[in-house]
């Protein structure tokens, strides 16, 4: 059996398309997956585009951190032989050969099955963008904030892990202010759930001082850098902040006094070693989700071949919502 898969190597052409067999597939893992749908996250477009040192493992390789589809053979008593599944994190596309491929080897504790709310394609949708929306909720309800504590805020609110937060926090019943530097993007927010929107602008200098006017009763940041810089010194008392990505950078310049004075918490958001049982708990939450909202809304759908288009336009902030890859039809 030939499949296709999008490979990255050390030679010219570094991306391509090429036709491989099973035997060619790296030998760890004990399940082999028949991929029906992937996505492109920050990661993916960083490791396509070469604007990041994403890839870890050896050449060539298959990038592709997300992966859904059936298992075609198992070699392991938690799953058989047509099981829906799913493989966020743990190194895939970055350690291990990932998703851009029709035929995958997976470990079968990087796998999860995948909620019955919820088809391949939609799972992809949501991906590992909306897993780490959803525990970025879960820390911010485990937490205890009140919905009734005031605004909370999503920065970078227009990209994937962005627009999850937005929809997850007003289905959870908080008011939610988006922040983005997209002026075409207020009707898309708004749809999503959000009640205000903040420019981007407010945000992108950094803290204007130590301690500023508490306006925030909680944010999920996928920004970093000055972004959250800013936040953590606009947030009201006891606030809970989740910090989940690095788009603007990972250095990150503050005081403790937004901790010392304020009782701000401060929570840092890995999905990529989440405990299984953590997984389960954000995907049943996540197939809730879908049953409330219009998935399809957000998604872009590309083959194999625009993978490298795709993730060129989402390097530059050029897209809205996700992208999800179609392993099915393939090339």
């Amino acid at each position: 059996m030939t499949f296709e898969a999008l490979v990255i190597d050390s030679t010219e052409p570094r991306v391509s398309i090429r036709s491989l067999t099973q035997d060619q597939l790296p030998g760890e893992g004990d399940v082999l997956v028949g991929v029906e749908w992937s996505s492109i996250n920050y990661k993916d477009a960083l490791a396509v585009t070469s604007k990041g040192k994403i890839i870890r493992g050896e050449m060539p390789f298959v990038p592709g951190i997300d992966l859904a589809g059936s298992v075609i053979h198992s070699e392991s008593s938690d799953f058989s032989e047509g099981d829906r599944v799913l493989a966020t994190g743990w190194g895939i596309g970055e350690k291990h050969w990932g998703g851009y491929s029709q035929v995958q080897r997976v470990s079968s504790k990087s796998l999860i099955p995948i909620p019955s709310g919820l088809s391949t394609r939609d799972s992809m949708i949501v991906g590992t963008a909306g897993l780490t929306a959803m525990l970025s909720v879960l820390e911010i309800e485990n937490h205890g904030l009140p919905i009734t504590s005031g605004e909370v805020l999503v920065t970078g609110a227009t990209g994937g892990v962005g627009s999850f937060s937005t929809m997850l926090l007003s289905q959870a019943g908080y008011q939610v202010a988006a922040s983005t530097g997209k002026s075409s993007a207020r009707d898309y927010l708004m749809s999503l759930g959000a009640t205000r929107i903040v420019e981007r602008s407010e945000l992108e200098n950094g803290a204007a001082r130590p301690l500023d006017r508490g306006e925030w009763s909680g944010c999920i940041d996928s920004v970093g850098s000055k972004t959250l810089e800013s936040v953590l010194s606009r947030c009201k008392a006891h606030a809970v902040v989740a910090a989940c990505g690095l788009a603007g950078g990972h250095e990150l310049n503050t005081t403790v006094f937004p901790f010392i004075l304020r009782g701000v918490k401060l929570i840092g958001i890995d999905s990529n070693t989440c405990p299984v049982a953590r997984r389960i708990t954000a995907w049943s939450r996540l197939s809730e989700l879908a049953g409330n909202v219009d998935l399809n809304s957000l998604a872009h759908e590309v083959a194999l071949s625009g993978i490298v288009e795709a993730s060129t336009q989402l390097m530059k902030g050029g897209i809205t919502g996700r992208y999800v890859v179609n392993l099915q039809s393939g090339a």
